[in-house]
């Protein structure tokens, strides 16, 4: 279950608590009965294991997808020169 954080409007109390996703958020301070609000923080999240950054995917030695062939550039056959007309 996950904790919250809460704090007090009125009187400034601040306090967390574990309840679960169904529970209603509070609304009442235990301290003093003003109002209060939910303070919400930023989620660590945390990645571990295979298959969660690009070089995961890739084996050891390299990478798995071998490179396009080189392109040779097309020279045209050598023709030979024509012959010259005998008259």
């Amino acid at each position: 279950m996950p904790t919250y954080a809460y704090a007090c409007k009125d009187c400034g109390h601040a306090f967390d608590i574990v309840q679960s996703f169904s529970d209603s958020s509070l609304t009442s301070c235990p301290e003093c009965e003003g109002t209060l609000r939910k303070k919400f923080n930023s989620v660590g999240v945390v990645f571990k294991g295979s298959g969660f950054y690009r070089t995961d995917s890739r084996d050891s030695k390299g990478s798995s997808v071998s490179p396009a062939p080189a392109a040779t550039p097309a020279t045209p056959a050598a023709s030979p020169a024509p012959a010259a007309a005998a008259s």
